[in-house]
């Protein structure tokens, strides 16, 4: 069975930082892009970054780009992905997801069939 558990969400200022980490297990994930999205109140869920199996150029959303670092860990039994988030700001504030695809991924939600349960990132006033 496929598990993606995170970890790390929480309350943040403005100009914060966190660190999401999501440990994907239950398959081979090998040439499989992994990705966090987010999904704010009563928005659709957007793409935040991604990235290949190698772990080779994640790419970004242009709304995070120069503050938010994606790295990934291919352990033997367990993918560990990382997403590192400085200078956060009130925008930010969100439930994250990881997620994994089939393949290459890309940025469309719907080509990533497992999805962990969403850590929430909120702003504190």
């Amino acid at each position: 069975q496929v598990q993606l558990v995170e970890s790390g969400g929480g309350l943040v200022q403005a100009g914060g930082s966190l660190r999401l980490s999501c440990a994907a297990s239950g398959r081979t994930f090998s040439s499989d892009a992994m990705g966090w999205f987010r999904q704010a109140a009563g928005k659709e869920r957007e793409f935040v970054a991604r990235i290949s199996w190698s772990g080779d150029s994640p790419y970004y959303a242009d709304s995070v780009k120069g503050r938010f670092t994606l790295s990934r860990d291919n352990a033997r039994n367990t993918v560990y992905l990382y997403l590192q988030m400085n200078s956060l700001k009130p925008e930010d504030t969100a439930v994250y997801y990881c997620a994994a695809s089939h393949g290459p991924g890309s940025i469309m939600p719907h080509e990533y069939p497992y999805w962990g349960q969403g850590p929430q990132v909120t702003f504190s006033s």
